[in-house]
């Protein structure tokens, strides 16, 4: 009886931990990025968002319209710009720590507006905030400032 009671036990924690990791990798997509709709159409979306940024002083070094860099290969995609912002005191902050840089592959923040099939201009961006919680530090103060800034960035298309 206490053999079957302890291998019932075990069985029972190990199909909650298969669930619950089930669970997480299934809802983690959802939980990294982040998606609205723009209520401006494609190019205006785009430049709403580089004049804001940069209004509030980010810096927009480059903007890719990855469309044109795949159209030359055979590939007609729907329009879709990465902009990248830059706010020169977060960069200079989590440049200064040799611990901080491990996020600088994630450096400038990227701003991706995409096309769909069916007309809507979408904003997607990594769940910055969610992400700086796992570094803390340096990193975890900057980058949770920096999403903040660039959620006010993104509310003049997305309200």
């Amino acid at each position: 009886m206490t053999k079957r009671f302890i291998m019932t036990g075990v069985g029972g924690f190990l199909v909650g931990i298969a669930a619950m990791m089930l669970t997480a990798f299934s809802a983690a997509p959802k939980l990294m990025i982040l998606e609205d709709e723009s209520i401006f159409n494609f190019e205006d979306t785009v430049e709403i968002i580089k004049t804001t940024a940069e209004e509030q002083n980010w810096k927009v070094p480059t903007v890719h319209m990855i469309h044109d860099a795949v159209s030359p290969y055979g590939y007609e995609v729907g329009r879709v710009a990465v902009l990248e912002l830059c706010q020169p005191h977060h960069a200079g902050q989590i440049l200064a720590e040799d611990r901080a840089k491990v996020v600088t592959s994630m450096m400038p923040c990227r701003i991706s507006v995409y096309e769909t099939d069916d007309d809507r201009v979408i904003v997607s961006r990594m769940n910055t905030s969610l992400m700086a919680q796992a570094f803390g530090g340096t990193v975890a103060s900057v980058m949770a400032e920096a999403t903040e800034e660039n959620e006010v960035i993104l509310e003049s298309v997305l309200r």
